[in-house]
């Protein structure tokens, strides 16, 4: 709870008194330091410990993770349930940690926590550019005191959280084109030249070609880079890089023998034999939109209606250059965008149970909706935090 009311107390000064990079380093930090903080008294890498957790499959991969991939689809339902439940780059990342000497569940959940926290910080970025710096600041303070920080502490999909975040960021950034409107609203530090901008968007497409091989759940998060494309309507070798970058990923893994499909086919079997229809698909399609309010907090949804009927007013205007109308108007986008992914993957019913894992990366981009509240928002913030606190205090997630 100290932690929780230092940040509601100090956060908000940051914000406006800190040097933008370093903001972020406090963003980072800060969001880290909370979801640890909040996983304390269960002890930070137990969630990572238990039988059907992806560190009791790695055993299984041995010193062959390429023999283990080619193999994965056949083997799969000897595996962990969220072995078989996901694409085999969570294992292969945590197999690569393993490989340098960081073993065990404490250096797993380091790097959980370090990459989920990062977020905080990417999707800060994400802001900046496309609402302004003013609008980036506001909301740094909810994206750190988010209740989300209950499952970055330690949860793999706090990681893939991370990810998506960073690729968004980087679609982001290779967008700002230099000496324009968007530089200078943007604000110093994000102008970048022609061929850096395409590097960045090449890196950009990299990460974003992972995702899918993270969690087959994060498909629909692909809304988000799109619509920071339609706003910022980037120069086309920007375009030819990020596309370039995108099959990279998806190449590497068929060539070393595994089939996507094949997976996605795999772990539906798997699940309709773990599952099957234990509950209605209407108990589902209500409780985890529950689940995701309680993720984004009071906050988010106070200031979610708003953000949302700005950004629709814009969907069809555009400045004289031809640009998207960029400011603090479209700070509802990346929610809207996250919803729209929510809703895809709640209609479709995919996603029964877990969703407080599995809304991860996509609850922290509605948290950014908060910046609309006027600052220092102190008594938003604290209603963050005390959410955080109850849910923590009150509910079982065996997540």
């Amino acid at each position: 709870m100290a932690f929780g009311l230092v940040g509601v107390a100090v956060l908000p000064v940051m914000t406006r008194r800190l040097p933008w990079r370093l903001l972020l380093a406090v963003a980072w930090l800060g969001s880290a330091g909370w979801a640890v903080v909040l996983q304390l008294p269960d002890g930070i890498a137990r969630p990572l410990t238990t039988p059907t957790e992806y560190l009791a499959g790695l055993p299984a991969m041995g010193d062959d993770p390429l023999g283990w991939l080619r193999a994965f689809t056949m083997e799969m339902p000897s595996f962990p349930t969220h072995v078989k439940g996901h694409p085999p780059l969570p294992m292969l990342v945590l197999w690569a940690v393993q490989w340098t000497g960081l073993a065990g569940a404490g250096w797993a959940a380091a790097l959980v926590i370090t990459v989920g926290a990062s977020a905080a910080a990417a999707i800060a970025v994400t802001v900046r550019v496309i609402a302004g710096e003013d609008v980036a600041r506001r909301a740094v303070p909810f994206l750190v005191l988010s209740p989300i920080a209950l499952w970055v502490a330690t949860s793999m999909d706090a990681l893939f959280l991370g990810v998506a975040a960073s690729a968004v960021a980087l679609v982001a950034v290779a967008t700002v084109e230099p000496d324009s409107s968007l530089s200078r609203m943007a604000g110093r530090g994000v102008r970048i030249g022609q061929l850096n901008r395409a590097m960045v968007a090449l890196a950009g497409g990299l990460l974003l070609g992972s995702l899918p091989y993270l969690s087959y759940g994060l498909l629909p998060i692909f809304a988000l880079p799109l619509a920071v494309l339609v706003l910022t309507r980037p120069a086309w070798p920007v375009l030819i890089a990020l596309v370039a970058g995108c099959p990279v990923v998806p190449i590497a893994f068929t060539v070393a023998g595994f089939s996507w499909w094949e997976g996605v086919l795999g772990t539906h079997v798997a699940w309709l034999i773990s599952h099957g229809s234990r509950r209605p698909y209407a108990y589902f399609l209500v409780g985890d939109l529950a689940v995701l309010a309680l993720l984004v907090g009071p906050a988010a949804a106070v200031a979610l209606p708003a953000a949302l009927r700005h950004a629709a007013r814009l969907v069809f205007t555009t400045s004289p250059g031809g640009r998207g109308r960029l400011g603090p108007d479209t700070l509802g986008w990346p929610a809207a965008a996250a919803l729209a992914g929510v809703l895809a993957l709640d209609l479709s019913g995919v996603t029964c149970g877990e969703v407080e894992r599995i809304w991860i990366p996509y609850a922290a981009w509605v948290v950014t909706v908060t910046a609309v509240h006027r600052p220092p928002a102190r008594a938003m913030l604290l209603g963050q935090t005390a959410t955080a606190l109850l849910i923590e205090a009150l509910a079982r997630s065996p997540w």
